[in-house]
């Protein structure tokens, strides 16, 4: 007979796991001081034991129960506490009880564990969102916060899933990846890694672009090292994620969600006007969903060079026209005005994609031009071949003023009749 799944088993003997976890758990909470780790192993053990359970199951059934319920009562977190240990894995997706993937090592994996039912995943979600303070029920089905731990979890209950109460949880490594990390892992090449920290130190304006999981907050973090620490700058994201920590003159806002009786939001559009008014020398503001675009291109219209800022795009192209969308939803500005104030506002966008391997690459540089005839000119610096690698077309930056201030004149140089040679 083919053994069964850690999965399968746990989907088995739910009721049983179950029981014994309330039965372990008011044993726990009677004891005081708390049992060390090595009584509630044997506690477990005791308890399973004297269940009946042993006289039905096989060896390897036993040792999964065991471990299952074992789990569930050594963390707040149960089968996650694992999961969420294991450094290696950078997200984890909860589709419904016995759905359970991480993104490990670049690639999706589904994990032979389940959790016993709806109900226990739930309780897990509301143990997350009660650690910040926050409330989830049928009222507020939805809970999206970042953990002290910095994790970034988004809980649904199953009022609003049909497949069941979804977890999502995002890890962020304790030391960020750097520049010279990305070009190591093929990222992006040496020469477009240099070009760029050369735009940021010079102060140019940077958009980058991607998809869902691109690595977007990561670049830009990377990028972010190249600011000069004598700046003050200000950061804005929805949740705090970017570690900043070569500049010590900084300040750094998160928005905030409303409350049970939808009081106290504070959106990323008020804290955009509110950092004009803290005498910064840069802004960077993490993804941009909606209306806070036109004050996030408003700052960059207003003499804060070097600002930066990310959002969702499948390509260069595609992101203006996203920019826009965003732009005109909160705005009574024509068409043509919308283009004019992006295209001052942004002076070199960055796309990056994720392939199908998981690696996340850069695979477009371009310089906004500005606009004719009402259309945008944009003029690629590097692009993407049909061999997958990123590489320069040779075409220098337009605008070099900012460059020659810097001292760095001789950077992005017109090579294209050279590169036609090679």
């Amino acid at each position: 007979m083919e053994s069964l799944s850690k999965r399968e088993i746990v989907l088995k003997y739910s009721e049983e796991i179950d029981s014994m976890v309330r039965d372990i758990r008011r044993w726990i909470t009677d004891n005081d001081p708390p049992p060390e780790p090595d009584r509630i192993l044997s506690r477990t053990e005791d308890v399973f034991f004297s269940s009946g359970l042993p006289e039905r199951t096989a060896i390897r059934e036993m040792s999964a129960v065991i471990s299952a319920v074992y789990v569930r009562v050594s963390g707040k977190y149960g089968l996650l506490k694992t999961l969420l240990e294991d450094p290696s894995i950078n997200e984890i997706m909860v589709n419904g009880p016995d759905m359970i993937f991480v993104e490990k090592d670049r690639k999706l994996i589904r994990v032979d564990d389940s959790f016993t039912s709806g109900e226990e995943l739930e309780e897990v979600i509301r143990m997350f969102a009660s650690d910040v303070h926050r409330e989830i029920n049928e009222a507020n089905p939805i809970v999206d916060a970042r953990l002290p731990s910095g994790y970034r979890v988004n809980g649904v209950l199953r009022t609003v899933a049909l497949n069941g109460p979804i977890l999502t949880i995002r890890k962020f490594r304790e030391r960020e990846i750097e520049m010279d990390d990305l070009i190591g892992l093929g990222s992006i090449t040496q020469e477009c890694a240099d070009d760029l920290r050369a735009l940021v130190r010079s102060g140019y304006n940077i958009f980058i672009s991607g998809g869902t999981s691109s690595g977007k907050t990561t670049f830009l973090n990377a990028l972010s090292a190249s600011i000069d620490p004598s700046e003050r700058v200000i950061i804005i994201e929805d949740s705090a994620e970017l570690q900043i920590t070569h500049i010590d003159n900084k300040v750094h806002l998160e928005c905030r969600a409303p409350n049970s009786v939808g009081k106290g939001e504070v959106t990323m559009a008020s804290l955009i006007r509110t950092s004009l008014r803290m005498r910064p020398d840069r802004i960077i503001v993490g993804e941009v969903r909606g209306r806070e675009v036109v004050d996030m291109i408003q700052a960059m219209n207003t003499g804060h060079d070097g600002s930066m800022s990310t959002g969702h795009g499948n390509s260069i192209r595609g992101m203006l026209n996203r920019l826009e969308t965003m732009y005109m939803t909160d705005s009574q500005m024509s068409v043509a005005s919308v283009r004019n104030q992006i295209a001052n506002a942004v002076d070199v966008f960055v796309h990056l994609r994720r392939d199908a391997d998981g690696k996340r690459r850069v695979c477009e540089v371009a310089e906004m031009i500005g606009i004719e005839d009402s259309e945008y000119i944009v003029s690629y610096l590097y692009t993407t071949g049909e061999d997958g690698k990123l590489r320069s077309t040779g075409t220098g930056l337009k605008d070099r003023e900012r460059l020659i201030r810097a001292g760095m004149g001789e950077r992005m140089n017109d090579r294209s009749q050279n590169i036609q040679l090679q």
